[in-house]
């Protein structure tokens, strides 16, 4: 994917891969071409309030006419697997309406709004990509273990949403690439207390330089696409 003189923005530029993504793509692109956007953030980005997420979009749209560079690329760095009390279910036994709904917040309908706010911003003409971070576990094709409910299942309706919106966007932008990435076993906050022995585990600034070079090698056949941190596809 050739960027051009582009504007770059990271969702969730505060967290373990999307901070390192932020300053990789500070050093590639330099800062005056990379918005990180975040809850922290000015304007702070909340995914589970439309209203801020418009007012980022509008944000970014500003700081693009005012620099004079097209939206190139949006990374959605964001994501929950546990947290407030709330651990990924082993058994149909825990699962819990409150959990369920966070988690789709968070994974599925946060990055589905950033979709509505953000995709009608990159140009109609010349390569341009959103990317959000899903994960493997959210294939169904691929499960094999269970467990994890809310997770798998909100990561399963990211990549639908991701296919969905590649179908609308490919009519009035036939070079632009929206796709679901899976980075890896990270050791970030996230996941750093489900990492198996013997498993392969990238550091954040790992992961953000192998998640560059899959978006640079990004072309238009692959919208649509739920690809793994090497590029390669990964089953639905």
């Amino acid at each position: 994917m050739s960027w051009g003189e582009g504007l770059a923005v990271v969702v969730g530029a505060t967290g373990g891969i999307g901070a390192a993504l932020l300053d990789r793509l500070n050093a590639e692109w330099g800062e005056a071409a990379v918005i990180g956007l975040s809850r922290r953030g000015e304007p702070a980005l909340d995914l589970l309030d439309e209203a801020r997420i418009a007012a980022t979009a509008a944000h970014v749209q500003a700081a693009s006419v005012a620099r004079g560079r097209p939206l190139r690329l949006v990374v959605d760095a964001t994501g929950f697997l546990h947290g407030e009390g709330m651990q990924p279910e082993k058994s149909w036994r825990q699962l819990d309406a409150r959990h369920m709904a966070h988690a789709f917040a968070i994974n599925a309908i946060g990055p589905a709004l950033l979709m509505k706010h953000f995709l009608p911003l990159l140009p109609r003409e010349g390569g341009s990509v959103f990317a959000t971070l899903s994960a493997k576990v959210g294939s169904i094709g691929g499960n094999r273990l269970g467990g994890w409910y809310s997770y798998r299942a909100s990561k399963a309706a990211l990549n639908q949403l991701v296919r969905t919106a590649s179908v609308e966007l490919a009519r009035g932008r036939p070079q632009a690439v929206c796709v679901a990435l899976h980075p890896g076993t990270v050791d970030t906050g996230l996941s750093a207390s489900f990492a198996k022995t013997g498993l392969t585990v990238h550091t954040p600034e790992q992961a953000a330089q192998n998640l560059c070079a899959v978006l640079r090698g990004l072309t238009p056949a692959d919208n649509g696409g739920f690809l793994d941190w090497q590029g390669q596809p990964l089953p639905w």
